[in-house]
């Protein structure tokens, strides 16, 4: 399996790239900008990418979306409770002072338990909302294992709750309800910043104390 992660856009949303070196097909999750470079790196590993999936969709983590899927024809999938933050990008662009990126249809609404599946790779959807009410993990089983966090849970800290639909009660739930019920030495690879492991978040990430 490949799996690269390229830092995109004004905040540095983590985007991932993983890729079957088998068939060439990828899927992209959290294309917040810089698409180029995420072609770039696409094209050095001989991949097309065939499923986008957006953990949540704060601007940082979609702008994008439309511009990766009207060059390859990959399918958008998120959580159906994020589509009002996608549909009102524009709102989100002023917030930064920024051009409102461009949008386009989303193929598929993910739910908890859902399986997103390309070649050989297979990713188990988890509802983590409280950063966002549609805030979504990515759970990759297997030899491979490892966690995709969006913006739920980092290295030392978890995600804000204060912009829509935010909810500290909420995120600190999904962590341990969630999150946490995987085993120590999982990987996670979070929305922004270096990637950590749950048992590391267990033990000193000062939010979750107590948990």
């Amino acid at each position: 399996m490949i799996h690269e992660i390229l830092p995109v856009g004004m905040l540095a949303c983590n985007c991932s790239i993983l890729g079957d070196e088998a068939t060439g097909e990828a899927i992209v999750i959290d294309p917040g900008d810089d698409i180029e470079r995420v072609q770039e790196i696409l094209t050095r590993h001989n991949l097309t990418p065939r499923l986008i999936v957006a953990t949540h969709a704060h601007i940082d983590h979609v702008a994008g979306i439309a511009k990766l899927q009207n060059a390859t024809g990959a399918a958008v999938l998120m959580h159906r409770e994020d589509l009002p933050l996608y549909q009102n990008l524009a709102t989100q662009a002023a917030w930064l002072g920024v051009e409102p990126p461009g949008a386009v249809e989303v193929s598929q609404f993910l739910k908890e338990g859902d399986a997103v599946r390309c070649g050989s790779l297979s990713l188990e959807v988890l509802h983590t909302p409280g950063h966002s009410p549609g805030s979504l993990s990515l759970h990759m089983p297997g030899e491979h294992r490892r966690i995709f966090s969006g913006d739920t849970l980092f290295q030392g800290s978890i995600g804000r709750t204060d912009l829509w639909g935010g909810s500290l009660d909420q995120i600190l739930r999904s962590i341990h309800e969630t999150l946490l019920r995987f085993p120590d030495d999982t990987p996670v690879f979070p929305g922004h910043g270096p990637q950590t492991t749950i048992g590391e978040e267990r033990e000193l990430n000062p939010f979750l104390q107590g948990l």
